[in-house]
């Protein structure tokens, strides 16, 4: 496993140092220049475009309610990425690496706008009164190739099996509860897969009744704990503004940062906590009850922008409470140790936060990787695949989080890169209005 590792770490490296980060920059920088600053004029408009996409989903067409789809695209994005893997973003790269995670989720709206835009507008329609959407197809018209759409559909059934968000949640309710792990990795598969089996519709009613109860209970907490170190603020700010750019020393059990290492986590994670160009939300989206692309395609700022500010509150409740700071064992450890003075019962309320945030996402991914599954083998794809899921749940269940982590950023980028491949091939298509 140690050879394995090795080898992941390299490619980690490479893609996010290099190739990765530049394609995602440039494709970003790219589009918002093309779009005329497309998403920042959606969201200064907010309430004219909510409206519009509100009084279009009266339709009693066939596909799910566009609203149910924003609370699904947050479901997958909202989770530990957010609240556990942002803390290294901090930890590793320093504080500098939050500007960086604001540039690269600013510049991901737009690719995440184009990626739904076109799965919606090639999608299919299934015989069950619902549409199958996302890369496999735009990657299909882009390139004409059948071998793109099936590596990427592969890479999407790894990056399905969310093993990171399971591992993690395992962790701590085991640790939290005092309960045997193995038996907490038995129950959490059996209600995970009776959720995912149920498609994207059941995932999308249960993000709609978890995700708004979340994000209000995380949000005023985070806001409390940052108010009630209101002192520090102006120099956690000024740091990170100068460290952005030239790294950041080493200061207690922070090792110290290089500009590099700045962009590399601060990319990285937003990419994975965003979800940008990973192809989950345009096949999420693409079951939409709305017939025009760029209608549905706008509800991705919105959630994007919602998972960007989840992510900032995280990761200055980590800054202004000193513990990015410490050394510590487990990742998930940062946040129980800020939230420990603040919070009566920390471990508990964490453990709460952290189910409703990693259960949305796993579920949401296992039926996106289900989907995909079908679509590489109609017969058998669905029963091998959730054989798969179950088995590297319980192996990696078994590793340190960082290993399950390290997995799921290698396939996410090289996920991003394909579909952004596709997206930049089709970039005359896309319309921004």
């Amino acid at each position: 496993m140690s050879h394995i590792t090795n080898v992941l770490e390299f490619l980690d490296y490479i893609i996010w140092s290099y190739i990765g980060l530049l394609i995602m920059i440039s494709s970003g920088i790219y589009f918002t220049i093309k779009s005329n600053f497309y998403q920042f004029r959606v969201l200064f408009n907010a309430r004219k475009h909510i409206k519009e996409v509100l009084s279009l989903a009266k339709t009693k067409d066939d596909g799910i309610h566009p609203l149910k789809l924003y609370f699904t695209s947050v479901g997958g994005m909202v989770g530990l990425g957010n609240i556990v893997a942002v803390a290294t973003t901090i930890t590793i790269g320093g504080p500098g690496s939050l500007i960086w995670l604001w540039i690269a989720s600013m510049c991901g709206t737009l690719i995440k706008y184009s990626e739904i835009y076109l799965g919606i507008k090639y999608r299919v329609k299934t015989g069950r009164g619902s549409y199958d959407g996302g890369p496999m197809y735009f990657l299909k018209e882009a390139f004409k190739s059948r071998a793109l759409p099936i590596i990427s559909c592969v890479l999407l059934c790894i990056y399905g099996a969310e093993i990171y968000q399971f591992t993690v949640l395992a962790d701590v309710i085991a640790g939290s509860f005092m309960v045997n792990k193995t038996l907490v990795v038995v129950l959490l598969i059996i209600i995970v897969f009776f959720t995912a089996l149920g498609g994207v519709k059941r995932v999308a009613n249960i993000c709609t009744t978890l995700m708004p109860f979340f994000m209000m209970s995380y949000v005023l907490v985070g806001l409390y704990i940052i108010c009630l170190n209101y002192q520090v603020i102006p120099s956690i700010l000024k740091s990170v503004l100068t460290s952005a750019f030239t790294g950041h020393g080493a200061v207690g059990g922070f090792a110290g940062s290089t500009l590099l290492y700045a962009m590399h986590y601060g990319v990285s994670r937003a990419v994975y906590s965003g979800d940008i160009g990973i192809g989950y939300d345009s096949i999420v989206n693409s079951e939409t009850r709305l017939r025009n692309p760029e209608t549905q395609s706008k509800i991705a700022i919105f959630s994007l922008f919602s998972d960007t500010m989840i992510c900032t509150i995280s990761i200055m409740i980590i800054l202004v409470t000193g513990v990015w700071k410490q050394d510590v064992s487990k990742v998930s450890d940062y946040m129980i140790m800020a939230l420990s003075n603040y919070i009566p019962n920390a471990e508990l309320f964490l453990s709460l936060l952290v189910f409703i945030a990693a259960f949305t996402t796993i579920v949401g991914y296992l039926a996106v990787g289900i989907k995909c599954a079908k679509y590489l083998s109609p017969r058998f794809g669905k029963i091998v695949y959730i054989l798969y899921s179950i088995t590297v749940f319980f192996i990696f269940s078994s590793y340190d989080q960082n290993t399950a982590l390290l997995v799921m950023s290698v396939s996410g980028g090289m996920l991003m890169m394909l579909n952004i491949s596709g997206v930049l091939k089709l970039r005359n298509v896309i319309e921004f209005k």
